[in-house]
């Protein structure tokens, strides 16, 4: 599992996934809320909003994987959580991840936010 960091759960509390990562975050709320249900515990560790701070983003990313590496299946359940936010967040930066595979390739281009004209070869006829 990859861990939970404190600069994925600033990305959704400062709004980069839209209201998508609200859904996110109540996703993971609910998530922690299950299994604290199960193990007898009563009070959520994830608060209502996402942290805003990188100081309180830490802390809960430290808790998060911390009770991963305790649990299995909770941290199962994360990797799955983590995974669609990272997407989201991805998705809502403006992110641009292509690949290109199998067999030989002519040219080719990756970017994003091209201005003007781009022009292939050099040569004369």
């Amino acid at each position: 599992m990859e861990p939970i960091t404190a600069g994925l759960l600033v990305a959704l509390a400062s709004g980069t996934a839209g209201a998508a990562g609200e859904q996110i975050w109540a996703s993971l709320r609910d998530l922690v809320t299950r299994g604290r249900s199960r193990s007898g515990e009563d009070e959520p560790a994830v608060p209502a909003e996402p942290p805003r701070t990188q100081d309180r983003a830490g802390q809960l990313a430290a808790l998060l994987n911390e009770r991963a590496g305790q649990d299995p299946d909770f941290a199962a359940a994360l990797e799955i959580w983590r995974r669609r936010a990272d997407a989201e967040v991805a998705a809502r930066s403006g992110d641009v991840h292509n690949e290109i595979s199998g067999g030989t390739q002519g040219t080719v281009i990756q970017g994003r936010d091209f201005h003007g004209g781009i022009t292939f070869g050099g040569g004369s006829s």
